[in-house]
């Protein structure tokens, strides 16, 4: 990699010319992956990906008129300074606000781009001509802020927030609370018979650990094969099994490790605690995200593990 000060100004401004190119592809392919959920945005993208093919138009014909039709191949990730980034095919699904803040650091970065080959140019007429394009990418900084306050008012940017928002719970709330219920509820009848039955430590922490993974194994497939997510936008069933098998098996560890410790009521009372802690967890989680009242929630909750933990003792004291 070279320096950004040992570039002499043909190669800086053949390095504007692909980084110009570069974004437009950029906002394309961002453009592409919001169209079918957030449209407005999509079209905004569409637009800045114009002005973009209009900047490198330009360019263009400055560098031909200065410097004449061969152009080398310069870019960013060649230059020392310039952020890395990875291709938007590569990204994980971006929320929103991940796209629009990837579009303003990028904004920022060529602003300073231009700004700084203006100020160490030396030739008077290269000195302007960098500086003509400083001041066309302050135009378009200002012409990207027209456009998103023309494509995304604050009524257009609600809808496209709540919608972001339900789509995070739909994908990754809703998988992560139904395992960590049944992780959290499920495992407590056989380790706390376990304890009660064998007064074991161990035996209470091998019972408790087993049904922890065999609930996380078994919750999280059945989670990936209930559907694959195209009709209910529920997101990739690999994601959704992943989450719900991780939640249900530190459901199960929580209230599992405490057992660890060799005496057992004392860790009979870390494991009261921690099942209560657990369970205003997922009270919380349905009162946050899920729209249930708080008392509605807790008692739900509440109700649940009780009769879950009290089988656990009468099976066990049987």
């Amino acid at each position: 990699m070279r320096d950004f000060s040992e570039l002499s100004e043909r190669e800086v401004l053949a390095l504007a010319i692909g980084a110009e190119e570069e974004d437009c592809r950029i906002y394309m392919d961002l453009a592409e992956r919001l169209r079918e959920e957030f449209s407005a945005s999509a079209q905004m993208f569409m637009e800045m990906a114009e002005e973009e093919t209009e900047h490198r138009r330009k360019l263009l014909d400055l560098y031909s008129e200065k410097f004449g039709q061969h152009i080398p191949l310069i870019r960013r990730q060649d230059v020392r300074g310039f952020l890395s980034r990875k291709p938007i095919w590569q990204l994980p699904k971006p929320s929103i606000e991940d796209v629009r803040l990837l579009a303003e650091s990028m904004e920022t970065e060529t602003k300073r781009f231009y700004r700084l080959a203006a100020s160490r140019a030396t030739d008077v007429s290269i000195r302007k001509l960098l500086g003509d394009l400083a001041e066309a990418e302050q135009e378009h900084e200002i012409r990207a802020d027209a456009i998103v306050s023309k494509n995304l008012t604050a009524e257009v940017r609600h809808g496209e927030d709540a919608h972001a928002r339900k789509l995070f719970i739909l994908q990754y709330i809703q998988p992560g609370l139904a395992g960590l219920m049944d992780g959290s509820v499920s495992t407590l009848a056989p380790i706390f018979a376990a304890a009660f039955s064998t007064h074991s430590t161990h035996a209470a922490f091998v019972v408790g650990a087993a049904a922890a993974l065999g609930a996380g194994i078994s919750m999280g497939f059945a989670e990936a094969l209930s559907d694959d997510g195209s009709l209910t936008g529920r997101g990739t069933p690999y994601v959704r099994g992943s989450v719900t098998g991780i939640m249900t098996t530190l459901g199960g560890l929580g209230h599992t490790l405490p057992f660890l410790i060799p005496n057992l009521h004392l860790a009979l009372i870390i494991a009261f605690c921690v099942v209560a802690v657990e369970l205003a967890i997922i009270s919380w989680v349905r009162w946050r995200f899920m729209d249930t009242s708080p008392i509605r929630a807790t008692m739900q909750v509440a109700l649940g593990g009780a009769l879950v933990f009290a089988t656990g003792i009468l099976i066990g004291a049987g």
